[in-house]
Order: structure tokens, then C-alpha cells, then sequence
């Protein structure tokens, strides 16, 4: 039986795996299916402390796999899909079939951006499309953005972007945000903000080289069509927290599917840890997301020894 699996492999499973590597608990890491998280899908990290020139999300999750497995981190490229408890600890059923025991399980596997669905999606991610203002925002100098969403969440992405952005446009599918009041005066308020309401976006439009270059929108209520120029579109439409798979756990989750924190990152089963945005609807940053994988990892060492 396993000392502790780690199920995720971003910022908070990997710091989380690095601690427990270190305290000689020789963590299992089960990778999932996007190896590296989030920040896989992003280009140059600028916000991430000691890289004060800034690093690829794929080579600043490679390097903290590399520092994980050089203290002892296994790792399986596999896909949990279902947690049972059993005498000692609990069993983990994955994808491959192959079964995992272990005292202590830490849940890492973070939390999928909602996107539109249209046809480019995916290979525009990182090339003008993002859902993380604070992350890419400032690589948007001087030039046309626009925002998806209506409630604070795209609020707070809008203002937040008129520092970089010559022009924001907050593309609402209603007459109206459900952003709370005093967002909503914000944005209402704010010259830089250019509100698209009854408006969907029906097209990510791009250059030659697959770079975004503006956005045709419909109207819905008359079905009209339009465009606007625009270098990113950031997506404010909510997130997904990745824990279908808890399902008959006794994991507690919140009204949005995010597992509830007790005391410190244990969750409502004992010896089940939870870190980073797959708890986490508030910061949502690669850098809170380490952290708290540095409290689980210091959470699961604690009731490890306390257990013995």
C-alpha cells in the first residue's frame, strides 16, 4: 500500500508530490489525462516567482516534474476514476483497470476553463484566447481585447484589462449584466469598456499564421451578424472543477462541484486532501495553486504520523 497518491500533475500536484518525495513518503503521482495542468496550454508564465524573465507553462511544469522525480516521485500515466475507502486506506480504480491502494490520496486535478465550443478552440488557446486575464493581460499592450461572460467574473476580467488594452469589449448574450452592482457601475462607468449586448460570438476569425484577429458576433434578438477586431478574447464564462470521478466518495462539494476544504486541505473523508483549482474559485493562480499543494502535502505527513 502507497504511502500517498497525488492525483493531478499541475503546479499544486507537483509541489505537493516534491514535499512528500522530500519527508520520504515516496509519492505515486497519477498523471490524468492533461499532463502539466492548465499551464500546458498557456505560453510565457511572466507572474511565477524566480523566472524574472519569464517561462514557458510547459517548461515550468516539466521542471517541477524533474524536481519531483530526482526525490523519488513515481509517476503513472493513467486516469482515476473512481475512489473507494477500504481497511487502512482507500483503493483508486483507473482507466487502464489497474487498481491503486494508499493511506492518503491528494487531489490535484484542478479545474477546465468553459469555452463556446467552436470549431478552432482548441489550437487558439495560447494564440489569442484565454481565460485568465491576470495571466496573459499585459502581453495585450495598446490593442483591442475582448471579454466573454456577465457576471463578475467578466467584470472584474474587463476592468482588470483596461490597464493594457486600448479598447475592451464585454460581449453579453443579454441587455443586462448579472454582474452584482457595484461590478456592473464599474464596467458601466469605465470609457475603455465597450459593452456588445444581445451579442454571441459566432466566429474566432484568425491570420495566416493561426493568431486571432478579430471576433463576428450575432445578435440575439435579431439574428444580425458583425465584427469587431480584436488581438485576444478572454473567456469569463466559468470554470469546470475536474470531480466527476468523486462521485460516492463522501467528498464533499460545493453548489459548483468544488471540493469544501475542512481544516487546513482536508476534506470531509479523512486522509482525502484537496489542492489548487480543483478547491480553489477564487485566485485560481499557478502560484496559490503550489502553495496550497504545499499544505496538502504537509497535511497528509501530519496524518501519516499521527495515524502511526
Amino acid at each position: 500500500m502507497e504511502n500517498v497518491i497525488v492525483i493531478g500533475t499541475g503546479c499544486a500536484g507537483w509541489t505537493a508530490a516534491i514535499y512528500t518525495a522530500r519527508a520520504n513518503l515516496s509519492p505515486l503521482v497519477i498523471a490524468g489525462e492533461q499532463i502539466g495542468g492548465q499551464l500546458t496550454t498557456t505560453t510565457e508564465v511572466e507572474n511565477f516567482p524566480g523566472f524574472p524573465e519569464g517561462v514557458m507553462g510547459p517548461d515550468l511544469m516539466m521542471k517541477m516534474q524533474q524536481q519531483a522525480e530526482k526525490f523519488g516521485t513515481r509517476v503513472q500515466y493513467d486516469r482515476v476514476d473512481g475512489i473507494s475507502k477500504i481497511e487502512g486506506g482507500f483503493k483508486l480504480q483507473t482507466m487502464s483497470g489497474t487498481d491503486y491502494e494508499t493511506k492518503t490520496v491528494i487531489i490535484a486535478t484542478g479545474a477546465s476553463p468553459r469555452h463556446l465550443g467552436l470549431p478552432n478552440e482548441k489550437e487558439l488557446i495560447g494564440h489569442g484566447l484565454t481565460s485568465c486575464a491576470t495571466c496573459d493581460g499585459a502581453f495585450y499592450p495598446d490593442v483591442p481585447v475582448a471579454v466573454i461572460g456577465g457576471g463578475d467574473s467578466a467584470a472584474e476580467e474587463a476592468n482588470f484589462l483596461t490597464r493594457f488594452a486600448s479598447k475592451v469589449y464585454l460581449v453579453h448574450r443579454r441587455d443586462e449584466l448579472r454582474a452584482s452592482k457595484i461590478m456592473s457601475d464599474r464596467v458601466l462607468a469605465n470609457p475603455k469598456i465597450e459593452p456588445l449586448w444581445n451579442s454571441q460570438v459566432a466566429e474566432y476569425i484568425t491570420d495566416d499564421q493561426g493568431e486571432m484577429t478579430s471576433i463576428a458576433l450575432t445578435n440575439t434578438q435579431d439574428g444580425s451578424r458583425s465584427q469587431r477586431e480584436v488581438k485576444c478574447v478572454f473567456v469569463a464564462i466559468g470554470h469546470i472543477p475536474n470531480t466527476s470521478f468523486l462521485a460516492g466518495t463522501g467528498v464533499d462539494l460545493d453548489s459548483n462541484g468544488y471540493i469544501l476544504q475542512k481544516s487546513g486541505t482536508q476534506t470531509s473523508v479523512e486522509g482525502i486532501f484537496a489542492a489548487g483549482d480543483v478547491a480553489d474559485h477564487v485566485y485560481r493562480q499557478a502560484i496559490t495553486a503550489a502553495g496550497n499543494g504545499c499544505q496538502a502535502a504537509l497535511d497528509a505527513e501530519r496524518y501519516l504520523a499521527e495515524s502511526e
